[in-house]
């Protein structure tokens, strides 16, 4: 592809191989109409979303287990996709959404390669509101805490298109931001559960990562399978 070079991997969630489409790595840069620009996005965080994080992974596996029965599922900050393409595979009525220009291609590129039919796709700015967009039973979002003004726009959002009894999943590696987070979610009546998460092999107890499941008056159900 013109002016950044991708590879292939393949990823395996759930006990299934995925076949994914990444940047090369993290010096990969193209803006020619500056697109990424006029939304706010620097040569220094546009290849960010590209990468198979660790994060990505523990919630991809979360995915792969979690009841979905009947849910509408909202994926905020989606990247490559991982967690939506799980969700796919089981038949989830799945929305992925993004703000990068990029992330719609590829993630139909990853869909087409691991033989799903198109994945439901919304370009979403957390700051403005889209009131075409609904509500939803279930929202996950992978790392998406990155900085600390993304706790305001966030919650804006869970208040937006959270269904009264909607569950929020969030992987948090540890940034110092979920803390903002967790006290706007509980302005709107949310309680969280947080289960500590092993994001890399390396990592150890008491580890830094945490999966934090969000619910309104009641604290999660504990069945989560990492």
């Amino acid at each position: 592809m013109p002016g950044y070079t991708t590879r292939e991997l393949v990823v395996c969630l759930g006990g299934r191989d995925y076949r994914i489409r990444a940047l090369s790595d993290l010096q990969q840069f193209a803006d020619p109409h500056h697109l990424a620009e006029r939304i706010g996005i620097s040569s220094a965080l546009w290849s960010l979303f590209g990468q198979v994080w660790p994060s990505g992974k523990v919630m991809a596996e979360a995915m792969s287990t979690h009841d979905i029965g009947g849910k509408r599922i909202l994926e905020l900050g989606c990247g490559l996709g991982l967690s939506s393409l799980v969700l796919q595979h089981r038949r989830a009525d799945i929305t992925a959404s993004d703000h990068h220009p990029l992330a719609e291609l590829f993630l139909r590129h990853n869909a087409t390669q691991n033989k799903m039919l198109a994945i439901v796709y919304r370009d979403l700015r957390w700051e403005v509101p889209d009131l075409t967009l609904g509500v939803f039973d279930l929202i996950i979002g992978s790392d998406v805490l990155y900085e600390s003004g993304h706790a305001d726009q966030l919650a804006a959002t869970i208040l937006r298109h959270a269904t009264p009894d909607a569950e929020i999943l969030i992987t948090d590696p540890g940034r110092g931001n979920s803390t903002f987070f967790t006290r706007a979610l509980a302005i709107q009546g949310f309680a969280v559960t947080e289960q500590r998460s092993r994001f890399n092999k390396d990592d150890a107890p008491p580890f830094r990562g945490r999966l934090l499941s969000y619910r309104r008056g009641q604290s999660a159900n504990g069945k989560l399978a990492l």
